[in-house]
């Protein structure tokens, strides 16, 4: 399977030599224009004699986003969103306003129309490019104390947690639940995110967090020394920019994402303290049977993956049965005893601040009980020098107290930053 998740072996096998050899020949010719990620391809149109393609260097959108210009923003969001297909008005439309010439890349014939050409022409635009997702789900696990362990150590708990990430993959496969995740490494810990988009590849990510979580917990209980991690871990709903990083002369087949969610994820997890789950404040659709597709908040989101766990039970967890399982979000009883959901306000080391919700998880393990992430209890006396609990209200935050949305030029900013540390060796992708 490739990053979009389509069968590339099987769509080579339907295509005809010609049509191939255009593939190879368009390769090539990108591969050159691309300059070892000097240049970036916005879009494509399909032309009677080949290709045309919109292409600038890798700092042309960071630079036309600048200013207070925010039309230009949102244009280039667009633009990189989705397919990067376009008419041949369009593309002469999107080159007048950016003030960059189209450039022609000639094939020895026309492209097919065949589905599986237009999906390999796409998927190679995008790995010589920038993409952005506007509303994903992705997950932050990260080991707790990482640097205090010794390099064997530290190596044993990564390929622990990355054996978790296996046995919640094969564990969901087993009961019909196919999730085409992908991961980096921060150093001491994962980004994970589901390829698939919307509703359903959403919920699939939260029920591979649980599993994780409880795999990690039970293989930490069975484990001696400093070979299983303890982890604090966070899951959030945003937009994000994704690229490929050069291989070689190539560029990769695994990308790299950042951008809001990316960002408010390592400040929550920050924060976070041992075994903490933390799920951020987000609106995201999910498909209910009696109501269709609705957007709600995050404690609907939880409360709608909750109620269907019950898909979950029968699963193993180290050779034992999981019965059952049921989360919820940390709730309070107010003053007309009536619960509510409590909110954390985070603050990072700059001042700003973010809504989060605890996570708890309670599993039957043939009978055993396991309780997974921070009860309330817990909760109080943890969070006291790191985030204050403060209850659901209606009450409109100020907007001093929250972090604007990051523009599209600090985004790029980031993009430059993660891959001069992937260089470095700081990042690395696994």
């Amino acid at each position: 399977m490739d990053e979009k998740g389509s069968n590339t072996h099987t769509d080579a096998a339907a295509m005809s030599i010609v049509q191939r050899g255009n593939l190879k020949t368009l390769e090539q010719t990108l591969r050159k224009q691309w300059r070892l990620g000097q240049n970036i391809v916005l879009c494509w149109s399909a032309d009677e004699r080949g290709l045309l393609v919109v292409m600038v260097p890798h700092y042309f959108l960071g630079n036309y986003c600048a200013g207070d210009n925010h039309d230009n923003e949102e244009f280039v969001r667009e633009l990189i969103s989705g397919s990067r297909r376009r008419s041949r008005d369009d593309m002469f439309a999107i080159s007048k306003r950016l003030e960059v010439a189209p450039t022609f890349i000639k094939l020895s014939s026309p492209l097919s129309d065949e589905a599986a050409v237009l999906n390999a022409v796409e998927q190679m635009i995008c790995r010589y490019g920038v993409s952005y997702v506007d509303s994903r789900a992705v997950l932050l696990f990260d080991i707790v104390e990482f640097s205090l362990f010794t390099p064997f150590e530290q190596a044993s708990q990564l390929n622990s947690l990355s054996y978790s990430f296996n046995s919640a993959y094969n564990k969901l496969a087993s009961i019909g639940i196919d999730i085409d995740f992908a991961r980096t490494t921060t150093g001491d810990g994962y980004y994970v995110w589901n390829k698939s988009l919307g509703p359903e590849a959403n919920r699939d990510l939260f029920y591979f967090m649980l599993l994780v979580v409880a795999d990690n917990a039970v293989a930490r209980a069975a484990s001696k020394g400093n070979t299983v991690p303890r982890i604090r871990t966070a899951y959030h709903v945003g937009g994000h920019y994704e690229l490929y990083q050069a291989a070689g002369v190539n560029p990769s087949v695994f990308s790299y994402i950042v951008g809001d969610v990316t960002i408010e994820l390592a400040r929550m997890v920050d924060t976070a303290v041992a075994e903490q789950i933390l799920v951020g404040e987000f609106d995201t659709s999910i498909v209910d049977s009696n109501l269709g597709s609705q957007k709600v908040p995050a404690p609907a989101f939880v409360s709608a993956c909750n109620r269907g766990l019950a898909a979950l039970a029968g699963v193993q967890l180290s050779g034992k049965r999981l019965n059952a399982m049921r989360c919820q979000l940390t709730e309070y009883l107010d003053c007309d005893a009536t619960r509510q959901i409590f909110r954390l306000l985070i603050t990072d080391k700059h001042g700003l601040s973010r809504y989060a919700h605890n996570l708890q998880v309670s599993l039957d393990l043939e009978g055993r009980r396991l309780e997974l992430g921070l009860e309330q209890a817990r909760l109080n006396s943890a969070m006291t020098d790191t985030a204050a609990p403060e209850p659901r209200q209606e009450a409109v935050v100020p907007d001093s107290a929250l972090e604007p949305a990051a523009s599209a030029e600090e985004l790029f900013d980031d993009l430059a930053q993660l891959l001069a540390r992937r260089r470095q060796g700081g990042v690395g992708e696994e």
